[in-house]
């Protein structure tokens, strides 16, 4: 089984990122990384393996970020290595992407990204769920940066057959996290000027015990305030 943990709030994310993950290690995995923003350029670290390889990764990028989303895989699409690890990046670099479930269709959208010139680093079919929402950010009229990521997840997620659990940043909308679900449970998590986004409640019931269950087909975004 995969795990999703986001966090946004005032406090530096890896750590909580780290031991959000840690308590989701009974779930069985294959490999960890997590995506932080930085306000102007995201960090992705990946590694196949155990949690305490990613561990090591972050110790030494030492990054600073208050917002970030992290996961650990089981494979389903590709093999378990640092490439197929999850966040994924859209073509642009710009949007990262964790997902658990199952696109189904995910060659035919590969395709069809890849007639338009997208370019794809890994086998999963995350990765190309990754594309398809950056796509539609790129192409959107949306001046509000929040509310076209939003928009965004909901357009790439309408081409989907399967099901998701998933969390999308990006660099241009700095101050959110969108998660959205079918199938695959995804939980918020309320705090004071901080918010959680995980697959299980025990990931954050050391940080909140203040949540709410999403149901099939609801997306959110979650802000620091709200």
């Amino acid at each position: 089984m995969c795990g999703i943990v986001g966090y946004i709030g005032k406090r530096q994310a890896s750590p909580i990122l780290l031991d959000g993950l840690r308590r989701l290690e009974y779930r069985g995995y294959d490999s960890a990384g997590m995506a932080l923003n930085a306000g102007d350029r995201l960090e992705v670290l990946r590694r196949a393996g155990r949690i305490e390889n990613l561990r090591h990764l972050v110790a030494e990028a030492n990054p600073q970020a208050d917002t970030g989303i992290s996961h650990t895989r089981w494979a389903t699409h590709g093999a378990a290595t640092d490439e197929n690890a999850h966040p994924h990046r859209d073509q642009s670099g710009k949007l990262a992407l964790v997902h658990n479930g199952v696109i189904e269709n995910y060659i035919t959208l590969r395709d069809g990204l890849q007639a338009e010139g997208h370019v794809f680093s890994s086998e999963t079919d995350t990765e190309v769920l990754a594309h398809l929402v950056g796509r539609y950010f790129d192409l959107s009229e949306e001046k509000d940066p929040a509310r076209r990521l939003a928009s965004a997840v909901q357009e790439a997620l309408s081409r989907v057959k399967g099901t998701y659990g998933i969390a999308v940043m990006h660099v241009d909308a700095p101050d959110v996290i969108v998660g959205a679900r079918l199938g695959s449970p995804l939980v918020v998590g309320l705090g004071q000027g901080e918010h959680f986004l995980a697959s299980d409640v025990s990931a954050i019931v050391a940080h909140t015990r203040d949540v709410i269950y999403l149901n099939d087909y609801d997306v959110v975004t979650l802000r620091r305030d709200g």
